[in-house]
């Protein structure tokens, strides 16, 4: 596989060896690794980021060219994932990004392989996406649909797109930048929702996409399993919406047309983001487990 494959990892030796262990079925020629520092008020810090990179040592075991960006002290995810890919956009064209808890299915590669290529010289397509969190309902007869969110359980992207990323949210400060990206709402509720989140700069992937009217690709099937649901998660502590096994999509059919699903999206607002947010999330996690329950009682 000759698309590089960007594997940010941090302090979780388990998650890390087993997608380090996928990624190696698709031997790629190059391997970008990104490494946070340990945090110095965590003591179990350096022996366990020290643990990781010596996976990383130990694990590459094909033909590849590994290049590492290693911090020396903690930077923080947000500013860590920033600088990383800023590193890896320097040295490639394109490239698959991957977590240390997102573990992918094996077509997750081709699958990005070829929208990389299809989609290289159309600005308007910014983020190939490989998560699917529609649940039973099947949005497209082809692999994939166009979407105005950015999921990034495995991602990929080109460095044109990449360059875009407007990290201090200048384009939300302007206002006739602001104008433009406020008519990507699709109803007062998702505006009350998405103003604060980019008055507090915690989504500039998403910013950056509406400020230039761009689109993601998501697969017709989930690609992409996160595996790093528990206690020492940063973002991940308990159960969520988005936790969704991987499956496989045997074969790529290409969109005629670039047009976002309205619906799809709308389904993600309410069920992932606006529903994640309002409710405890103990009392999701039962209002999922119910679902589930009732489903299989009318599939009887």
């Amino acid at each position: 596989m000759n698309t590089p494959v960007v594997f940010i990892v941090f302090n979780r030796p388990e998650p890390t060896r087993r997608v380090l262990m996928r990624i190696r079925e698709v031997r790629p020629s190059r391997l970008f690794v990104v490494c946070d520092g340990p945090r110095a008020h965590v003591p179990t810090d350096a022996d366990r980021v020290a643990e990781v990179r010596g996976i990383i040592e130990r694990g590459v075991n094909w033909p590849c060219e590994v290049q590492k960006n290693y911090a020396a002290t903690n930077m923080g995810c947000r500013e860590r994932v920033i600088s990383g890919l800023n590193w890896a956009f320097s040295l490639a064209e394109e490239a698959m990004i991957l977590e240390d808890d997102c573990l992918p299915d094996l077509s997750f590669f081709p699958y990005c392989e070829a929208l990389l290529a299809r989609y290289r010289n159309t600005p308007e397509v910014m983020h190939i996406g490989a998560n699917n969190f529609q649940g039973w309902r099947r949005r497209t007869t082809k692999s994939y649909f166009f979407s105005k969110y950015n999921h990034v359980w495995g991602w990929a992207t080109w460095r044109r797109a990449w360059q875009c990323l407007d990290a201090e949210a200048a384009c939300w400060k302007n206002p006739e930048q602001r104008a433009i990206i406020e008519r990507r709402f699709d109803s007062p509720e998702e505006r009350d929702f998405w103003v604060p989140i980019f008055d507090s700069l915690t989504s500039p992937e998403t910013l950056t996409c509406w400020s230039h009217g761009g689109l993601a690709t998501y697969p017709s099937v989930n690609l992409v399993e996160n595996i790093g649901f528990g206690a020492d998660a940063t973002h991940t502590q308990g159960g969520s919406s988005f936790q969704i096994p991987a499956r496989s999509l045997p074969r790529i059919s290409f969109q005629r047309k670039i047009a976002r699903n309205v619906a799809a999206d709308r389904h993600t607002f309410v069920n992932n983001f606006l529903m994640q947010a309002t409710f405890p999330q103990s009392l999701w996690n039962d209002i999922r487990i119910f679902g589930g329950r009732m489903k299989k009682f009318f599939r009887r």
